[in-house]
């Protein structure tokens, strides 16, 4: 392990832990843990684009020891949305997820880790086998037993073991939290390991500078465990307060009708069911209250979406030649439903970003 590892903190209760490979993936009180570490960002920013994702290392506190040299992703024009879409499904493993699986690893690797565990419905498991793989140490991915099989199949090509569990997603979670707590593996959880969130911030950091550090008015997107939500809400707080950009972008979450607790919490159960969705089919995210801030904070929003909805947005999406999965449609469909209501506007300067690729559908 490295001498430099950052250490931890609990952002309730202000318990402190070391970093090592048996570091707690939770406080004793319960809550989430975070890096016991303050960004310190120069005046202005100077950014080389050609390093890709890790062109902002010095706003995150890790270090990139296990990457594929992920590059920016596009931002593309989308006209027929009045939008601009972030092609993020671009990254290596075909989501997302990779911005949090190269710090989480890159995290595992500086503490000396040899053995990691992750639950998810698909994407963050197959990216976090992947990068596991590129780090040289094994990786045990817990899945719901109906789990596509292109994404099993990308886990177990990665050389980790995915593991099945009958039940909810929550049954998922709770046999992969049992398994860390019996045995002597490292939890690389998209939900609880702050290195994750870490990783996603960079969505906001990219985006901004592609953008010459000027936001947009919102961004909607996909809300599950609210990892890219809470990744853009904590990069576009830190640009902010380093005085690199005006402001924050109103953040919009869209969640899937019938598994919607954050948009039931604000408007009610709006009724229906989404199983089309199947990304951000969660129950008890585990940064809610920190989701709730944030919507608070920028002045945003959570609704959710139907099955038709999503599959009628797929469909726009697939014609227009942007070759997503079912969950990355949640994010169109949820932005005509905010202009329907009339929280945004069709001049409005929005940003969807497109999440996880067609190819693992």
């Amino acid at each position: 392990m490295r001498d430099d590892a950052r250490s931890l903190v609990c952002p309730d209760c202000g318990a402190t832990y070391d970093a090592g490979p048996d570091e707690p993936w939770r406080c004793t009180c319960g809550s989430p843990l975070e890096f016991d570490w303050t960004p310190d960002p120069p005046a202005e920013p100077n950014i080389d684009s050609r390093e890709g994702l890790w062109a902002f290392r010095d706003l995150l506190p890790v270090a990139p020891r296990v990457t594929f040299d992920e590059q920016w992703t596009p931002l593309a024009d989308a006209p027929a949305w009045s939008a601009d879409f972030k092609l993020d499904y671009t990254h290596p493993s075909g989501s997302f997820k990779d911005r949090g699986a190269t710090a989480t690893l890159s995290r595992a690797a500086e503490l000396g880790v040899e053995r990691v565990v992750e639950d998810s419905s698909g994407n963050a498991g197959a990216a976090v086998a992947q990068y596991a793989a590129r780090a040289g140490v094994d990786a045990d991915i817990y899945v719901p037993a109906d789990a596509k099989p292109s994404k099993l199949r990308a886990i177990e090509a990665a050389g980790a073991t995915p593991v099945r569990v009958e039940g909810s997603r929550q049954d998922v979670t709770d046999a992969c939290v049992a398994a860390v707590e019996d045995g002597d593996a490292w939890y690389a959880s998209h939900a609880w390991n702050p290195a994750f969130f870490a990783g996603t911030s960079t969505f906001a950091f990219e985006l901004a500078a592609q953008r010459d550090w000027d936001i947009p008015d919102a961004i909607v997107l996909p809300l599950g465990h609210g990892t890219l939500f809470l990744g853009a809400y904590r990069g576009f707080s830190l640009l902010r307060d380093a005085g690199w950009t005006a402001g924050i972008p109103r953040l919009l979450g869209v969640q899937a009708a019938g598994v919607s607790p954050i948009a039931d919490a604000l408007h009610g159960p709006r009724g229906g069911a989404n199983d089309v969705a199947d990304g951000i089919q969660i129950e008890q995210p585990v940064r809610g209250a920190e989701i709730r801030r944030a919507i608070e904070a920028t002045g945003g929003d959570a609704i959710a979406v139907t099955s038709e909805e999503t599959d009628a947005a797929l469909d726009r999406l697939h014609a227009r030649g942007f070759y997503v999965e079912p969950t990355s449609a949640a994010g169109p469909a949820g932005l005509r439903r905010y202009r329907d209501r009339g929280v945004l506007d069709e001049g409005d300067d929005v940003v969807v970003p497109l999440t996880g690729s067609g190819l693992k559908a």
